[in-house]
């Protein structure tokens, strides 16, 4: 599904991706906060198109441009009895402490922590220096 949204001017561009934090305090006020806030925190986005119209923006010092965005399936890396296709998850990361771990990444999602996913598909099994038994996966 293709959503409108708001990005500053130096990230309109067709293919660039980004991912949804949630509201600052200063977008709270703004009268252009339902095309701007309406994408679900902790997501990856793909800027498909970019429209002609600016604004004003509290956060950017250059202006804002409307956007057509898609949901991205983010790789991760979740415990294996949750990997189940369709399923609805609540992402947690494992705290091994294993920063060099080449799933660290994939374990440790930047702003997902306790959102709710789905899993679009199960890629496998992954070995986990740790010894969980987890899977890899592409979540939505």
């Amino acid at each position: 599904m293709v959503l409108i949204t708001l990005v500053s001017e130096t990230q309109a561009e067709k293919g660039g991706r980004f991912y949804y934090l949630g509201p600052q305090p200063e977008c709270l006020e703004c009268k252009l906060k339902g095309v701007c806030l309406n994408l679900l925190q902790g997501s990856l986005y793909e800027i498909e198109g970019v429209r002609p119209q600016t604004h004003g923006c509290a956060l950017n010092e250059d202006k804002v441009r409307a956007v057509e965005v898609r949901r991205v399936p983010i790789d991760a890396v979740i415990p294996k009895r949750s990997a189940i296709e369709g399923s609805i998850i609540t992402f947690r990361p494992y705290d091994c402490g294993r920063i060099g771990c080449v799933n660290y990444t994939r374990c440790h999602l930047i702003g997902t922590e306790g959102g709710k996913y789905s899993v679009d598909e199960v890629i496998g099994d992954t070995e986990c220096p740790a010894g969980k038994k987890v899977a890899s996966v592409r979540i939505l």
